[in-house]
């Protein structure tokens, strides 16, 4: 039986708000600093900790895991994201593992149609241009984007926030496809006016726009290899606000170089925070600093939700978000 006030380890400074609801119920040791861990700092942390609040910057491997101290029984992801974390390892060592979905699916969302947008409209490029005294008057031909009503939106991966980003898509008049592990119910596909690919191969081929909306796991690392950016059609954007790792970050910064694909709109990157110096260069992509679910709202959300599964653990029962192998 755990503890009434269990040791709870936060390895990043989350919104005040959490901090002190966090302080109240348990024996809490914040990162005042909010400087990522290092690993000898996080397996320190899990040698003296009961429950362990880490964000997607720690790095929590097999090899940290096997440090962790007897006392150790919980480990409360703060994010929805869990691929920082090797949870076989984690359950094997009798480890829980738990995460914060759905608090932040439509903080996403929103993100994901305004990088849509701004890659389509080429908002950033022209912001820049103002700032840097270019803007000399109205032009016919200046500053010429792409509208997207009437385009065909192609979602890899159809989750919460996939489903999330296709309402509001629809409401800019694209045309919604989607390409998941399986089909959506007949009636969230209805619901949409989805159409269901089966072969991402042929999707790829066919849009206009291409969402990456799925997990990183390892049967989505470099799930738009170098090949498979090769069937998208020139004219083609690509955003991506799930994981970096999902896209072969070097072929898609040639492509776009080359002009073979139209734009990017980036929040995520393969190497994070490191960011590919040939996507820094081009004029057609935007590029966030992975802040999809950056709102107070969101954050606020998140931290009531690891508090949540770390009181129901201290009850003696199954955190509501438990993360199992199986799920990944």
């Amino acid at each position: 039986m755990a503890v009434r006030k269990p040791k709870v380890v936060v390895t990043r400074k989350l919104p005040d708000l959490v901090e002190t609801r966090m302080r109240e119920l348990f024996d809490t040791e914040l990162n005042l600093s909010d400087e990522p861990m290092s690993q000898e700092a996080l397996a320190g942390a899990m040698q003296r900790a009961d429950v362990l609040a880490p964000t997607i910057t720690d790095r929590i491997d097999r090899k940290v895991i096997d440090q962790a101290g007897e006392r150790l029984k919980l480990i409360a992801n703060f994010g929805a994201g869990v691929d920082h974390i090797d949870v076989a390892a984690a359950t094997q060592r009798g480890l829980l593992v738990t995460n914060t979905p759905g608090v932040l699916t439509d903080d996403t969302a929103d993100l994901t149609m305004g990088l849509i947008m701004a890659v389509a409209r080429r908002v950033v490029e022209g912001a820049e241009a103002v700032k840097a005294g270019a803007f000399h008057g109205w032009s016919p031909t200046w500053m010429l984007g792409r509208r997207i009503s009437g385009k065909r939106l192609g979602v890899v991966g159809m989750g919460r926030i996939g489903q999330a980003l296709a309402r509001r898509a629809r409401a800019f008049g694209l045309s919604i496809h989607y390409h998941n592990r399986k089909p959506v119910s007949p009636r969230i596909a209805e619901e949409l006016e989805a159409t269901y690919w089966e072969s991402l191969d042929q999707m790829l081929a066919r849009m206009d726009v291409i969402s990456v909306n799925c997990p990183h796991t390892p049967g989505t690392y470099h799930l738009l290899s170098a090949r498979r950016l090769k069937l998208v059609r020139p004219h083609a954007i690509i955003v991506n606000t799930a994981r970096g790792e999902i896209i072969d970050e070097a072929a898609l910064a040639a492509m776009l170089a080359a002009g073979e694909l139209a734009g990017a709109g980036l929040d995520v990157y393969e190497h994070e925070p490191a960011i590919n110096p040939k996507l820094l260069k081009l004029p057609n992509v935007v590029l966030l600093p992975h802040m999809g679910s950056a709102t107070m709202e969101a954050r606020v959300d998140m931290g009531e939700k690891v508090i949540v599964n770390i009181r129901t653990w201290m009850d003696g029962h199954n955190p509501p978000d438990r993360v199992i192998p199986a799920m990944l």
